[in-house]
């Protein structure tokens, strides 16, 4: 099974967008994200660069990097890893404050 869809929808690419950038219409980007469905071996190669990942992680045959994400998602990220190096009792305070904002967010959503 493919990773298009999830590749896809992780960079902010549209359908559209994609299938422009491989030369198919929007409707066959989604029949290849479809669970039973795989893109021909030519057009492989061609998703994996208009989705800046590997053959092997577009087939589900390799982990997907975590670059995958936004720039504004992978800067979060590389700041966690960051904070990996803290002593421990710091690392608590960015947990708690973390989960302090994620709390906060679920309130605001459930009113």
């Amino acid at each position: 099974m493919s990773r298009v869809e999830p590749i896809r929808k992780c960079r902010g690419i549209s359908y559209e967008t994609l299938g422009a950038a491989v030369g198919v219409s929007q409707r066959v980007i989604a029949y290849y994200e479809a669970d039973d469905a795989q893109p021909p071996g030519p057009m492989l190669a061609d998703l994996a660069r208009a989705l800046r990942v590997t053959t092997d992680e577009l087939l589900g045959l390799a982990p997907v990097r975590d670059d995958l994400a936004s720039p504004r998602t992978a800067r979060l990220l590389a700041r966690l890893r960051r904070a990996a190096d803290l002593p421990a009792h710091d690392q608590r305070a960015v947990i708690t404050f973390v989960e302090a904002l994620l709390d906060k967010r679920e309130l605001d959503h459930a009113t």
